[in-house]
């Protein structure tokens, strides 16, 4: 199944696209996908419903982040090509770290921040949890996944790299910087999520085109490693990397400015694009 939210921010509702493309609502089965909307139980109890029988929603709505995040974590270098034009060693494990801004959907805006000089676009493959995961196999990992979605681990360089040692937050969570969906695809419609194509492009300029089999920790080496140290609950979302092609990595350098429309995907799970704008007071 494809799940979505629609509708302006921050009064979104939950949704799902029928096998017409269309929107179906789901106010009536679930409240809002969060938490344990997420499990098991509640994906299985959404697929038995008829999507004939759900009401149509008309016109083009906002699609907003297809899920309402406990937490969202991401992994640093953990494409090798990605690791390579970085010139970084190769991580013993995955190396995480927080994004503490809200999720942003599809078509909205990134906002540089004010004294942005040097913010970066990275395609990455999400995985949303749907079951509490505290010291699981690396081979049961993948059963507490409830799906996955095309993302954007949007950078801020200067702030990471140049105000002081490794700014983690200050570089990877200015707001609207973690933007994702359009939908998340539900896990039994994916499969291996280590076969996925994905690519980036700014302006139609093509400049990551790659495949989730680079991963350096796959998303079951990642869950397992995660939850041996932190307890990951449903509605957790961890953006597991990009491969190479940042602007960063790129002679000359190249980064984003006002304007530019970058678009994203991930093989199976659709197609992201968002506008870059400046900040304004």
């Amino acid at each position: 199944m494809k799940l979505l939210r629609y509708g302006p921010s921050g009064q979104e509702k939950p949704g799902m696209l029928d096998s017409k493309g269309k929107i179906r609502d789901l106010s009536k089965i679930v409240q809002d996908f969060d938490g344990d909307a997420l499990s098991p139980r509640s994906i299985s109890k959404i697929s038995k419903v008829n999507e004939n029988k759900l009401p149509l929603v008309g016109g083009r709505p906002r699609l907003g982040p297809p899920i309402v995040p406990r937490r969202t974590f991401a992994i640093a270098l953990n494409y090798a090509l990605h690791a390579k034009e970085a010139g970084v060693k190769v991580p013993p494990e995955p190396f995480v770290f927080t994004k503490t801004c809200p999720l942003t959907g599809h078509r909205d805006q990134i906002i540089l921040p004010k004294g942005s000089k040097k913010s970066d676009w990275e395609v990455e493959l999400c995985l949303v949890m749907g079951r509490k995961a505290q010291h699981v196999s690396k081979r049961d990992a993948l059963n507490y996944v409830a799906g996955y979605a095309t993302g954007n681990e949007v950078s801020e360089r200067a702030f990471l790299l140049e105000h002081g040692g490794l700014q983690w937050i200050m570089g990877k969570s200015p707001d609207t910087f973690a933007p994702i969906g359009p939908w998340l695809v539900t896990s039994d419609e994916v499969g291996n999520p280590q076969k996925l194509n994905l690519w980036l492009e700014v302006n139609g300029n093509r400049y990551q085109d790659s495949n989730t089999s680079d991963m350096i920790f796959n998303c079951a080496a990642i869950i397992s490693n995660m939850s041996k140290m932190i307890t990951l609950y449903p509605g957790d979302v961890i953006f597991t990397g990009t491969p190479s092609g940042v602007g960063l990595g790129m002679k000359p350098q190249i980064f984003l400015k006002p304007g530019d429309i970058i678009t994203c995907g991930v093989e199976k799970l659709g197609e992201h694009r968002s506008k870059v704008v400046r900040y304004k007071s």
